[in-house]
Parts: structure tokens; C-alpha cells; sequence
């Protein structure tokens, strides 16, 4: 199967949107995957019928106008404390390759577990190929005829519900848009899901590593979700459904072998700096190829699965990530991953990622329990 590929934007320079607290005319230091401290202006919010706090900080150079101590945050953003004051673009999170497919017994499945099961499990970024079909977005995997889960709205309207119970947590999603439609053809399901009420817009496009919010700062907004599109994104048009590879590299599409270098695929041609300054995803996804119906297709290696998730060992996601964080000096901010509830043990794709953070692994996964503190 051929990598994907299509018209890749390129900005000469930077659009501001609007002015907010995540402009680049903040001078920012950041410390990758470690809680950082500020000595500029704190928010702080505090929830009147739980009595948690959750602050929003930034590293700036500002001057602090608050003499009273900043209280101590005791609630969780994505599972940790740790994460609320850290930016957006300084956390490295586990991604569910193709998260909607999941169907015992067909050989294209990419998860064991459905979207609200992979969220409670730790799972933040959701990806998944989108086709247009019988007049509507719909999750295919490769062709409609392979598998075929139904519709973006509805797929959506499941992931939104799962939002509004947890108001402590940022979710993101990549759509990757398989026929090549346009983005217009997108609104509608974020639209009647009811998504639209939490996405995300960039002031700023496209967004720099230092530009992205805190997950408190996110969160205390009200906007949540996070939307990416790898082609056809017009963000001057659609300001919430984010150009991919303006903002994010890739590692190789698919890999068919454990070798997982830790090198620039997509977009191609970009320099050594562009790619210091944009997020990274390495697609640790291990594949083999099959014909169906004359078209060529990759499917999981499920018989190497549990050495592909592990996290150590030749061809593991945590030699993986740590060979990346070795080359590029920071660790990846994205861990794509097929069933991500296998591994050398249950669980093992979120040590790599507390790992990569910086933070003690809460042992949640899998199946889906529930932590009451983080919901409605």
C-alpha cells in the first residue's frame, strides 16, 4: 500500500486570529515533559461543588500582579496534575490507530475496545480514516466494503458525550481524510454531534511548539477537543478543523518491519528546524500487507503485537520512543498504537507514555474504569 500523500501547505509566515494568552509574542521557555514553574501572571479556577483547583500557568516574562500563594492543584488534566500547567505541545500522549474499527473477527480491526472504553482507559488522540460514501462521512477501513462502522456523526456524538462527562480532560482527533474531500464536507458531523461546542481554535496559525495553551488553560476555556485534518484543512475558512503537517510530523506511515526509524516522512522536505518546531507522532503500528478484492491493504501484525507495544526490547514502542527523544531532544508528543491494551503487559503503552512524561504510571488501564473524580 502506497503512503499517503497530497498538497502540503506551506506558511512564509504567521496569520494571527486573535489576540490571546497564546501568542508567540510571549517570551517562553519551555522544559519538555516536566512541570514547569512561572513567574508571570497564574489563573486559577476553583469548582464550587468539589472544591478542586486546577491552575493554568505559563512560562513567560511577565510580572506576577498576585502576592497570595497559588493553591496547590489536587485535581488531574488527562489523569495527572502534573499535565494541568504543562502546554499543550509539551505532553506525550498514547494515540488509537484507527480507534473506531473494532469488530471481533475481521482481520482489518485495529482496537479491542470502543472509543468510550479506549478514553477511560488513558487513550487522547483519536485517529481514524474518514471516506466519503453514499453522500456521507463515513469510518472505513481502506475500502466500505472491508469495514464499515457507520457514520463520523455518529462516532462523534459518542466521543462528545464522553467530553462533556469529563471536564478535566483534553481529547484529540486526527481525521485522516482518505478520498481527499473537502473540509466542508466535516462540518456537519462536528456540527450536529455536537463537537463544535468544544473545539479548539488556534489563535494563531499555524501554531509554533511554544504557541499551544496549557491543558489548564484549555480546559478552563471550555474548548477541549482538539481537530486535526492531514489534507485539505483550510483553517482560514474552518479555523477549528487544524492543518495536520503545518503542526505535526510524522515517523514513516505503516511500517512493515521493527526497525521504526525515527526520521521525517510526512510532510516531506521540511528542515531539521521546521521539524524542532512542530510536534512529532511516531507511528509505532507494525503491519503486514494483504489483497482484498485486488486492492492491497495493511492490517495489524496482531502475532508480534505484545513485543510491539512492550516497553522494552527490539522493535518495542519504548525503545521507539526513547531512540526519538534521543535524536530530536525531546520526546514524542504522540504514540500511535494498534490494540493499544497489548503489550508485554496490560497497560504497557501508557508506562512508555508516563515515561516520555516524566510521571508515575496510575496503572488504569484496561476495560475502562472509571476515576469519579474527573467526571460530572
Amino acid at each position: 500500500a502506497a503512503v499517503p500523500t497530497g498538497n502540503y501547505i506551506s506558511y512564509t509566515t504567521t496569520i494571527t486570529v486573535a489576540d490571546s494568552i497564546t501568542s508567540s509574542t510571549f517570551a517562553t521557555t519551555t522544559v519538555w515533559n516536566t512541570t514547569v514553574s512561572t513567574n508571570g501572571t497564574t489563573t486559577a479556577a476553583t469548582t464550587t461543588d468539589t472544591g478542586v483547583v486546577v491552575t493554568g500557568t505559563r512560562v513567560n516574562n511577565s510580572t506576577a500582579t498576585a502576592t497570595a500563594t497559588t493553591p496547590a492543584n489536587s485535581q488531574p488534566c488527562n489523569g495527572y496534575t502534573e499535565f494541568c500547567s504543562r502546554q499543550y505541545s509539551n505532553i506525550t500522549m498514547v494515540t488509537a490507530h484507527n480507534s473506531p474499527f473494532v469488530k471481533k473477527n475481521n482481520i482489518a480491526s485495529n482496537q479491542v475496545y470502543k472509543v468510550e472504553t479506549q478514553l477511560e482507559d488513558g487513550v487522547r488522540m483519536l485517529s481514524f480514516e474518514a471516506h466519503y460514501y453514499e453522500d456521507d462521512i463515513y469510518l472505513c477501513h481502506s475500502s466500505c466494503d472491508l469495514l464499515n462502522v457507520g457514520t463520523l456523526e455518529s462516532y462523534l456524538t459518542t466521543v462528545t458525550d464522553w467530553i462533556k462527562e469529563n471536564p478535566y480532560d483534553v481529547v484529540t482527533i486526527l481525521i485522516v481524510n482518505s478520498d481527499y474531500v473537502s473540509p466542508w464536507n466535516f462540518t456537519s458531523p462536528i456540527e450536529n454531534s455536537g463537537l463544535i461546542d468544544y473545539v479548539y481554535e488556534p489563535s494563531i496559525i499555524p501554531m509554533s511548539l511554544n504557541d499551544w495553551p496549557t491543558l489548564s488553560e484549555m480546559i478552563l476555556d471550555g474548548k477541549r477537543a482538539v481537530v486535526f485534518m492531514d489534507y485539505q484543512a483550510n483553517q482560514t475558512a474552518i479555523p477549528y478543523i487544524l492543518d495536520e503537517f503545518t503542526q505535526m510530523w510524522e515517523t514513516p506511515f505503516s511500517p512493515l518491519n521493527t526497525s521504526f526509524p525515527c526520521t521525517v516522512q510526512r510532510p516531506p522536505g521540511i528542515t531539521a528546524a521546521q521539524a524542532e518546531d512542530r510536534m512529532y507522532m511516531i507511528n509505532h503500528n507494525l503491519n503486514i500487507e494483504i489483497e482484498f478484492e485486488g486492492i492491497d491493504i495493511l492490517v495489524p501484525d496482531s502475532a508480534q503485537i505484545n513485543d510491539t507495544n512492550a516497553v522494552s526490547g527490539y522493535g518495542s514502542l519504548g525503545l521507539m520512543a526513547n531512540n526519538c527523544r534521543a535524536k530530536w531532544d525531546r520526546p514524542p508528543n504522540f504514540l500511535l498504537v494498534d490494540y493499544y491494551n497489548d503489550g508485554n503487559f496490560q497497560g504497557s503503552v501508557f508506562e512508555v507514555a508516563a515515561q516520555m512524561n516524566n510521571v508515575t504510571y496510575n496503572g488504569k488501564c484496561c476495560g475502562g474504569s472509571k476515576s469519579a473524580g474527573s467526571r460530572m
